[in-house]
């Protein structure tokens, strides 16, 4: 049985609820959006386009895919030619990681948002760089990463007197996840196995949620602290750090599902499922959120609870622990990156 059950009726009056319009100007802004070749990613960054960003970056595998969308949100948004760009990003693979953080650190001048956005959905196991390709792509990846990038939000926060946000794209999946490994000794290792994996997306998104809220406290313990010698050390620049569930929504996630499960999710996404404009709504709301949204979790465009779980002190414990365990792989492939928190 799931840790925690969402309740069909809260889910129902969530789907069929119309977001608002994404309105807020984002001038001068700098933004990477990962996966934003693709569903919601790509409605996002088509809004931050006609939203008047400087730079839209869609951080995306597949590069030539990734250039024909980007000719489409120039189609729709034809004021702003020349603010898309297309930049090789491949979660499943720390190297190349590791190559774009160090590209977007050396070319970027300002990043004003990070928008984690790619995920995959696997029930079939497969491995990539030593673990289970979902927790790679969805976890490890995604806060390898926002540890990358970190210092240049940071940058963006001091020399421009700005907020820059760091969000990642959870789900509501999160609570109706299993999380059978929550008591292993180390968590992110039970996770690297086949077993499980008509819950491993779920799990990942549980994860998603507790280490994002993980970020945000440990940054929070880089504020102002006095000395021995009674001297107060700077404030870390702020950085917004938030996550979201889009909803369910039609999109290419489920792409690899299996039969008969495709015409399951076929039929649930005649019925409930919002487009991915509709679904997109929440990412930019997200990532353009006050300072209140920080270490939180939104939805529907707003601050939302998480499950009783996410909520719970079981919770908050396990969080503890695999927020350690995953500085310690991060450290592994990327030495020196915890530091920057």
């Amino acid at each position: 049985m799931p840790l925690f059950e969402l309740s069909p009726f809260q889910f129902l009056v969530s789907q069929w609820t119309p977001l608002p319009y994404p309105a807020t100007d984002c001038t001068d802004k700098v933004i990477i959006v990962t996966g934003g070749n693709v569903g919601l990613g790509l409605e996002a960054a088509r809004h931050f386009t006609r939203l008047n960003a400087a730079k839209v970056i869609l951080a995306c595998r597949n590069t030539e895919k990734g250039h024909a969308e980007k000719a489409d949100i120039e189609s729709t948004t034809p004021h702003r030619q020349g603010a898309v760009e297309v930049w090789p990003l491949d979660l499943a693979s720390f190297g190349s990681v590791r190559d774009f953080g160090r590209r977007a650190d050396r070319q970027l001048g300002r990043l004003d948002v990070l928008l984690a956005n790619a995920s995959v959905l696997h029930t079939r196991f497969a491995e990539r760089e030593g673990y289970e390709e979902t927790l790679t792509v969805n976890v490890l990846s995604t806060f390898l990463l926002a540890l990358l990038l970190l210092p240049a939000l940071r940058r963006t926060a001091a020399r421009f007197n700005t907020a820059p946000h760091l969000t990642v794209v959870s789900s509501d999946a999160h609570a109706v996840a299993n999380f059978r490994c929550r008591d292993a000794p180390a968590v992110l290792e039970a996770l690297c196995g086949d077993a499980d994996m008509l819950s491993r997306y779920g799990d990942t998104k549980l994860l998603q949620l507790l280490l994002t809220r993980a970020l945000a406290q440990a940054l929070d313990g880089r504020g102002e602290s006095e000395s021995e010698s009674g001297v107060t050390a700077k404030k870390q620049p702020r950085v917004i750090v938030n996550t979201l569930n889009p909803g369910l929504c039609r999109s290419e996630l489920f792409r690899h599902a299996p039969w008969p499960a495709t015409w399951v999710l076929y039929i649930s996404m005649r019925l409930f499922a919002r487009t991915a404009e509709m679904g997109s709504r929440n990412l930019v709301a997200a990532a353009t959120a006050p300072e209140d949204t920080h270490g939180k979790y939104l939805s529907d465009c707003k601050v939302w609870e998480p499950s009783r779980f996410g909520r719970s002190p079981d919770g908050a414990n396990v969080q503890r622990r695999v927020f350690a365990e995953l500085l310690e792989v991060l450290e592994k492939i990327e030495p020196g990156v915890t530091a920057n928190i």
